[in-house]
């Protein structure tokens, strides 16, 4: 089934979640690694693969919010307490918004630099901020922090689906409850 129902989560749905999943957690590694490396034109073509991966993880959550609007995933397990769902709730919302502002933080800072953003190698993306070394300081400095945070509520979300037993994972994983699981909230 490529669309959610209320019981279980679609083939699409768990792709574009597990995809993200990857590429958020090995652009969290890299971006590190490339903050921290000193710039030359040795390593330079390492930032033109960050950008790539950033609008490409960009367009990804654009793409998982538009299809959340044409097939809304199922609801938290009934197991699950009323605490718990807002918790989780918030935190879903915290992570869409970051994995938006995260590479739209990224973007703006490297158009402020006044060096052409290009991704994939030739696609050069239009200027969304004027050159100007007070944008780029603090866009940077933005980006940088809303990463962490980010790590932060990557590291809360894993916690979360780790700490439940009542086949929330495997819903998202497989797409099925087990047998002696309780069918999620209407």
């Amino acid at each position: 089934m490529i669309g959610n129902d209320p019981d279980r989560f679609g083939l699409l749905t768990r792709l574009i979640h597990w995809i993200t999943a990857l590429l958020v957690i090995g652009m969290l590694g890299f971006g590190t690694y490339i903050a921290r490396m000193q710039v030359d034109m040795s390593n330079f073509h390492l930032f033109g693969w960050h950008k790539t991966i950033g609008i490409g993880l960009l367009a990804l959550i654009v793409l998982r919010i538009l299809w959340h609007r044409l097939s809304p995933p199922p609801q938290p397990m009934a197991t699950v307490p009323g605490w718990q769902r807002r918790f989780a709730k918030g935190a879903h919302m915290a992570l869409y918004g970051l994995l938006l502002a995260v590479p739209l933080t990224g973007w703006i800072a490297s158009a402020a630099t006044g060096i052409d953003v290009v991704i994939f190698g030739t696609v050069t993306l239009p200027r969304i901020a004027p050159v100007s070394q007070a944008w780029e300081t603090g866009f940077f400095a933005a980006h940088g922090a809303l990463t962490k945070l980010l790590a932060a509520v990557v590291l809360l979300h894993i916690a979360g689906a780790l700490h439940r037993s009542d086949g929330t994972l495997r819903r998202m994983v497989s797409g099925k409850t087990g047998p002696n699981e309780k069918r999620p909230l209407d």
